[in-house]
């Protein structure tokens, strides 16, 4: 091995003593908060032991990851759908999409849960027939065709949608258009080339937003409780009415949806990096940057 050169630069990494002494505020803010909060006498921690676990809520919290995925499957297809209309050279379905993001992105999802809640009011029965005649195939009681459940999927989805729409049309339009008429003279079709060479590209960008949407979702189920959905919260809200621990019972709530969240962070992480790839370096993975942690120690 050839011996090192007097002349040579040896390089000293960057010391960044401020970083650690910012961490350890930080660190110690946060531990004085949670001891204030767990030591406060008002706080009763019989009762969240009892609930944290109890069948009811994880039953609530079931449901309302059912809720998310069924909300999210349905708004990201609709939301697809939508973004392709805004983006034809058809005025009319142009027009449509535009109304539709309008309408909806326009207008509080409270209000929207309670329309949708609450529209056995508005309307009795529902009917299928030709209109301005007497002709109908069949007439369904409103409150047996959408209960409690079905219009806060509804209410949910139809909302979700229009943001859906908008972040599929952001995506779809960072894509080079020269590509597309690349495609098209190859002779590629256009729905060929919308799956194959567009969306792809575009899931770059539609990802990260699309993961905070899906997060947002989640905590979004417990608006439904207007509409006595049994989901997490709207199970809490009746437990704590009861016994009157309103306070342990948003804890729990609040454990239930931080650990949830956590949870549907984990594959949001691996899709960005899966599409990120090509257009930028991808660093080690948070297992990854533990594992060569432990080897450094290992082998020092």
């Amino acid at each position: 091995m050839a011996s090192p050169n007097p002349h040579d630069i040896v390089a000293v990494p960057l010391r960044h003593p401020g970083r650690w002494v910012l961490a350890a505020v930080i660190l110690l803010v946060l531990v004085g908060v949670c001891t204030s909060l767990w030591n406060n006498p008002n706080i009763d921690h019989a009762t969240i032991s009892k609930y944290m676990f109890n069948d009811r809520i994880v039953q609530g919290a079931v449901l309302t990851v059912v809720l998310t995925v069924i909300t999210m499957v349905l708004s990201t297809l609709l939301g697809i759908v939508l973004a392709l209309m805004r983006l034809s050279a058809n005025p009319v379905l142009a027009g449509v999409g535009w109304l539709y993001v309008w309408i909806f992105r326009g207008t509080p999802l409270l209000v929207q849960i309670v329309f949708w809640g609450y529209l056995g009011l508005l309307y009795k029965q529902l009917s299928l027939g030709v209109p301005f005649t007497d002709f109908t195939v069949f007439t369904v009681d409103t409150n047996a065709l959408i209960p409690a459940f079905v219009a806060g999927v509804i209410a949910l989805t139809t909302n979700q949608a229009a943001y859906t729409a908008e972040i599929v049309r952001a995506g779809m339009l960072s894509v080079d258009p020269g590509q597309k008429e690349a495609c098209y003279s190859l002779g590629m079709t256009p729905l060929y080339t919308l799956f194959k060479v567009e969306l792809p590209q575009a899931m770059r960008v539609i990802i990260p937003p699309m993961g905070n949407e899906t997060i947002s979702m989640l905590k979004d189920t417990a608006l439904l409780s207007l509409i006595a959905v049994a989901e997490l919260y709207t199970v809490a809200a009746r437990i704590s009415a009861q016994n009157l621990h309103q306070v342990e019972l948003l804890i729990v709530v609040s454990v239930w949806y931080l650990a949830l969240t956590s949870v549907l962070s984990v594959p949001q992480y691996y899709l960005e990096r899966h599409y990120g790839r090509g257009s930028r370096a991808l660093g080690p993975t948070p297992i990854g940057r533990v594992a060569a942690l432990f080897n450094r120690a290992r082998h020092s």
